[in-house]
């Protein structure tokens, strides 16, 4: 049986734990091997003029053995729910740049899905600023299932998939989702949201096709929107078909960011409760 691996960065605040239970309920069907990560940013370890580097005794004692303590607790805390699965646990601790502390982690145990928490009313909206979640999504080439602090688990069976079709979609791009549809049998829908109402280019087609592809034995409709705020009308969308979670193309940038980050409105709430998942090659 293949194991899947999965990463979990914490800091053990309440919001990454939020994160940890969304996660082992997401990935209850499926045999897993949980990494559970606490880094400690290299920047608290060094003097601000990086003169003053703290000898490795002095790490351990003030860095690395609190962490492990910290993890073992979790590991005690995860023991009390009831799970099911076949799944396997591992802690990390590590002392680094929090983003290369992630790649290395990344790489070393194969990882297929990170998952990591959203904090505070505002939610994704801080991410452009550089906050650890924003720099994971856009800065780190793993598929990544991004909870807000406000997402309670329901199983996920209605599934958005916002995209301008202006890219390439490789089978190896969608195997997450198309593993999500298959595990949950859930359904998924394709809006493409355009500001006035043009047909797709020749290129955008093309790649609307493969689309259809990939998603012909499944559940799956295409839905062409037609509003000046691609944000409102995803907002629109996902309240009126209850949506469970929204999927994304990261190399697609602009149309990225601008869905993740840039929503400024009160009305906009999608990224606050709505998981995402966004989804690298």
């Amino acid at each position: 049986m293949v194991m899947k691996n999965i990463l979990i960065p914490t800091d053990f605040s309440e919001n990454s734990w939020n994160a940890i239970k969304y996660a082992l309920k997401f990935f209850e069907k499926e045999s897993c091997n949980f990494y559970f990560l606490n880094v400690n940013t290299i920047n608290a370890l060094v003097d601000i003029d990086r003169t003053y580097i703290p000898a490795q005794t002095l790490i351990d004692e003030s860095y690395v053995k609190p962490s492990k303590t910290k993890l073992k607790e979790l590991l005690k805390r995860i023991s009390n729910l009831q799970l099911k699965g076949n799944n396997r646990f591992f802690t990390l601790t590590d002392y680094n740049y929090f983003i290369d502390s992630i790649r290395k982690h990344v790489s070393e145990n194969k990882i297929d899905m990170i998952v990591m928490g959203t904090k505070g009313a505002s939610g994704l909206k801080k991410l452009i600023i550089g906050s650890n979640t924003g720099d994971v999504i856009t800065r780190i080439h793993c598929s990544t299932l991004v909870v807000p602090e406000n997402a309670k688990y329901k199983k996920p069976k209605e599934i958005a998939f916002p995209t301008d079709f202006s890219s390439f979609y490789s089978t190896e791009l969608l195997k997450p989702v198309m593993e999500i549809l298959d595990t949950h049998n859930a359904s998924i829908s394709v809006l493409h949201i355009n500001k006035k109402g043009g047909k797709l280019n020749l290129d955008q087609q093309i790649n609307k096709g493969y689309l259809e592809d990939h998603f012909v034995n499944h559940n799956y409709s295409f839905h062409h929107l037609t509003n000046n705020h691609i944000e409102s009308a995803i907002q629109s969308y996902v309240e009126e078909h209850n949506i469970d979670l929204i999927t994304m193309v990261a190399k697609n940038l602009n149309y990225f960011q601008r869905i993740l980050f840039h929503p400024t409105v009160k009305e906009i709430s999608y990224h606050t409760d709505i998981p995402f998942l966004v989804l690298h090659e």
